[in-house]
């Protein structure tokens, strides 16, 4: 096999050069010691417009047509649609340069064609009617969220007519909003017409695992969510491992492995030297049946090399957690028993970034991954998971959750977006601006799978923090408290991140979230087994090995 070095300590995709002197004014992930962090400006934002939180679920009068039954945008609206009444719009009037103000001229919204509103601008004191987009957002949301109740009650029809409406109500929308309406309405289209992706078609050929890690990679460079993830569960990890000498991390999603050449720095420059690394990644199969798993633990065994870290690998394929017998990471862990030495039994730590929602599309499959991890009695569990709950009862209820929570998700996609340009090359614009697209494209995906998708096929169902600390109790497991320490360096993080004065880092009994403006969006928490569940796994483990 190739042997490729190149994206060792590149800096890029969570592989960070190795420093040297400058370690002396950094904390052990790298972030300056202080950094001052400034406060929030007033916007108007996507998310705004559903801060309201009560909705009247009223008919939406189409915008006004051209002529006959079809709307400005050609498409054909129902008859019912166009003999409603209208609602009062707010309107002002200004001279023909206002063609050039932001909003632009409503001559779609008002059915004026190109050639009328040029007309128009030549009649001198004609008024010219402007868009009002915060009515139009409004309107949006209405009509997204009737479009959503109109699903739950199997009146396909309405839907139908409601997720044209939304096509065109999107079209006169600018910002976020209009893209969050467009995946929305995507989405519930899908839903409508059954097209959901199936394996051997195309489009499940998107939704392959490679293209899914791209637009992982692609997420984690846009904005601070990954990398908040990534640290904070890596400051509970370290934490945990601390004067131990043998030390073993179980990965439950791998991915590209960008969590940990950080982890590793900071093992290299503990006081005492750093403890040998053992790292077991999980990962789903790929389309091509290549050895991604292999290729990433190479990669980190270069940097491991580099930096004096004794390190060792081993990857397991799986379609799902739950597709993993206890038996296997059992063995695993009796296996190495003979190279321990005198240095004592190794640490095990498990981080799952993002991955324990998916399982509970299947029944019971949480509880037997979280019976597997308490039977391994690790030192500490870390769990990162979207602070949203899209696993509702009822259509309604979920969707209604999800557009609050990827509104905001996209309102800050777009202020990191706008305060990278300013002083950047226009190379390195253009950089920021594909990594948005391709992080809203990830974004997207979520949504399509939370809005069209129903049974197995829906596996982004995401919970809060308060249902996941229920399921971990249960399953025998307490929480660790992370920490003032924690809190400080991921406070100094978002500080170094463009447009970071959104973010906000909040400890909520023991655990970290970070949100967007007053919004939470991800959660980290730290658990470890209870002395009886830890007495009980001892048992069992005794009786399994033998």
């Amino acid at each position: 096999m190739k042997r490729d070095h190149q994206d060792i300590g590149g800096g890029r995709g969570g592989y960070p050069a190795v420093t040297g002197a400058d370690n002396n004014h950094r904390n052990s992930f790298g972030v300056p010691a202080t950094v001052a962090i400034a406060e929030p400006s007033a916007v108007t934002t996507a998310s705004s417009l559903l801060s309201s939180g009560v909705y009247d679920f009223r008919p939406i009068p189409p915008p006004i047509p051209a002529s006959g039954s079809r709307g400005v945008y050609g498409a054909d609206l129902p008859s019912e649609m166009i003999e409603s009444p209208r609602e009062p719009k707010r309107m002002r009037t200004c001279s023909s340069s206002s063609s050039s103000s932001p909003g632009g001229i409503a001559s779609g919204v008002m059915g004026l064609s190109t050639e009328n509103a040029s007309s128009a601008k030549s009649a001198a004191g004609l008024p010219v009617v402007v868009v009002d987009t915060q009515e139009t957002g409004i309107r949006l949301v209405h009509a997204l969220l009737a479009c959503a109740e109109a699903v739950q009650q199997e009146n396909f029809k309405a839907a139908d007519a409601l997720v044209k409406q939304i096509s065109m109500l999107a079209a006169a929308q600018g910002g976020p909003m209009r893209k969050v309406a467009g995946y929305f309405a995507e989405a519930i289209a899908r839903r409508i017409y059954r097209r959901c992706p199936r394996p051997g078609s195309d489009r499940a050929a998107l939704d392959s695992p490679a293209l899914d890690d791209l637009l992982h990679v692609h997420f984690y460079e846009s904005c601070p969510y990954l990398k908040f993830a990534h640290f904070t569960a890596n400051q509970a990890i370290l934490e945990a491992f601390a004067s131990c000498r043998r030390v073993h991390v179980i990965d439950f999603g791998l991915r590209q492995g960008m969590q940990w050449p950080a982890l590793l720095q900071a093992l290299a420059l503990r006081p005492g030297g750093p403890p040998s690394f053992r790292l077991t990644g999980i990962g789903p199969p790929q389309a091509d049946h290549s050895d991604a798993l292999q290729q990433v633990g190479w990669k980190l065994a270069v940097l491991a090399k580099n930096i004096g870290i004794e390190f060792h690998f081993r990857g397991f394929v799986a379609a799902s957690l739950a597709d993993l017998e206890p038996r296997m990471l059992l063995e695993l862990e009796s296996g190495n028993k003979g190279d321990r030495g005198d240095d004592g039994e190794e640490a095990v730590a498990v981080n799952s970034v993002m991955e324990l929602h998916r399982l509970l599309a299947r029944p019971g499959a949480v509880e037997k991954v979280l019976g597997t991890v308490r039977a391994l009695r690790p030192r500490i569990v870390t769990v990162v998971e979207e602070e949203a709950n899209h696993n509702g009862r009822t259509f309604l209820e979920r969707f209604t959750e999800a557009l609050h929570y990827y509104s905001s998700m996209f309102d800050s996609l777009e202020s990191g977006e706008a305060e990278t340009a300013e002083g950047e090359t226009a190379s390195a614009a253009e950089e920021q601006q594909q990594h948005r697209a391709m992080a809203e494209a990830y974004l997207g995906r979520q949504i399509c799978n939370v809005v069209a998708c129903e049974g197995t096929e829906r596996t982004e169902r995401h919970e809060t923090l308060g249902q996941w600390r229920w399921r971990m109790a249960r399953a025998g497991f307490e929480p660790v408290h992370l920490g003032s320490n924690a809190y400080k360096q991921a406070s100094m993080l978002l500080a170094l991140y463009a447009g970071g004065e959104g973010f906000r880092v909040e400890e909520a009994d023991g655990c970290l979230t970070l949100g967007w403006h007053t919004r939470p969006l991800i959660a980290t928490s730290a658990w470890r087994v209870t002395a009886a569940a830890a007495a009980t796994a001892a048992v069992t483990a005794a009786v399994t090995t033998r």
